[in-house]
């Protein structure tokens, strides 16, 4: 079990950092969450979670501890995967999140993508004496200076998370066309509401 892997950024995406330790490059999924707090650094150190299936060996990352924590009780749910919980991370803030299931505001956590109302509810009956403990701040917005880099990166990241391109396209297209000047994270929200 790894606890945290740090290195350079070899590659990244909204979705996804390569992490070169030691000559060994780790492809670790993020979320948008972990995505603002790194995007402008070199080297990182993140907080691994290693999901093991029987087709599959994947690394989640998050740039701190309390992120990591609310992620695997947000999987302690029954019906929540690690790509549901990341989908959750990346739509709401950590700190949104918390406050979602405190308030038991199942229709704000209904809106990401792939949560009904019945694991809405079960995510907030679940963890509501739970989350309560963690300290979450509030997630940093920063906007990219190209639009286009800006759709590119978002085009990738929800590709990457299952979407197919050319729907995505499509929307995003349609979001930058009535907000322009959204950043990769805004647009990436917008769409995960739309798609």
């Amino acid at each position: 079990m790894y606890a945290y892997v740090e290195g350079k950024i070899t590659e990244q995406n909204p979705a996804c950092v390569t992490i070169d330790c030691g000559g060994v490059g780790y492809e670790v999924n993020i979320s948008l969450h972990t995505y603002t707090q790194i995007k402008d650094k070199d080297r990182v150190r993140l907080w691994i979670y290693q999901a093991v299936r029987e087709d599959a060996l994947t690394l989640f990352g998050f740039a701190d501890k309390t992120e990591k924590e609310l992620f695997l009780q947000l999987i302690s749910v029954s019906g929540v995967g690690a790509n549901t919980a990341r989908m959750i991370l990346s739509t709401l803030s950590p700190e949104s999140t918390v406050k979602a299931i405190l308030d038991g505001d199942a229709k704000k956590i209904q809106s990401v993508k792939g949560i009904g109302l019945k694991t809405a509810q079960r995510l907030i009956v679940d963890l509501r004496d739970k989350v309560g403990k963690l300290k979450v701040a509030e997630a940093q917005e920063a906007f990219l200076p190209e639009i286009s880099e800006e759709r590119q990166e978002a085009v990738a990241a929800l590709v990457t998370l299952g979407f197919a391109k050319t729907l995505v396209e499509k929307t995003v297209d349609k979001l930058l066309a009535k907000m322009p000047g959204l950043s990769t994270e805004e647009i990436i929200k917008q769409a995960l509401r739309m798609l």
